[in-house]
């Protein structure tokens, strides 16, 4: 059995106050790889929210990071469209308050036999700040599973940074298909 984590293919990262061109051009592929991955009706599919509310200016990141997005019932927090057609009704969505969750290695381990999952895969935004922070936490929590990284259904906040994230993760042994 293989997981998916779809991190934070929300319109702010997309096409919305944090989108850029590359993360808009992530879309098509990312929404591709899942439904190419729904093939194997026994692997499952997680998606991570980032998730903020109305005092995110009074937040670290609010502090450090001063564009509000992903307010939890904004249009903006809500998938692309493309991804919501893509993922439907059968994963498990996961909210986050900051860039990496320790709920999901949880919740994958509520949800599976963690000796039987072959892998956990990762696609989504941004390579060089959520996507690196899960991969982190997941290759800490389940050392010996691999995790691989799909680096063409992933976007940074600049081409450079995600090539440092990228590079950086795999220095960390976690798999990345180029």
């Amino acid at each position: 059995m293989k997981v998916l984590v779809v991190i934070d293919m929300q319109k702010d990262f997309t096409t919305g106050v944090l989108g850029n061109e590359q993360t808009a051009a992530v879309v098509a592929p990312v929404a591709e790889k899942i439904r190419e991955f729904r093939k194997n009706p026994e692997d499952i599919i997680f998606a991570t929210f980032d998730t903020h509310f109305e005092n995110y200016m009074d937040t670290q990141e609010g502090k450090n990071l001063p564009v509000p997005h992903c307010i939890k019932g904004t249009d903006g927090w809500t998938l692309d469209n493309e991804v919501a057609e893509a993922l439907g009704d059968e994963y498990t969505p996961i909210g986050k308050l900051t860039f990496g969750s320790v709920e999901l290695p949880q919740r994958i381990k509520a949800a599976v036999n963690t000796d039987e999952i072959e892998e956990i895969q990762l696609i989504g935004v941004c390579t060089d700040i959520c996507v690196i922070s899960n991969a982190m936490i997941l290759k800490a929590e389940f050392t010996e599973v691999p995790i691989r990284v799909f680096a063409d259904c992933c976007a940074g906040v600049t081409p450079e940074s995600h090539s440092n994230a990228l590079n950086a993760m795999k220095m960390c042994q976690i798999i990345v298909e180029e």
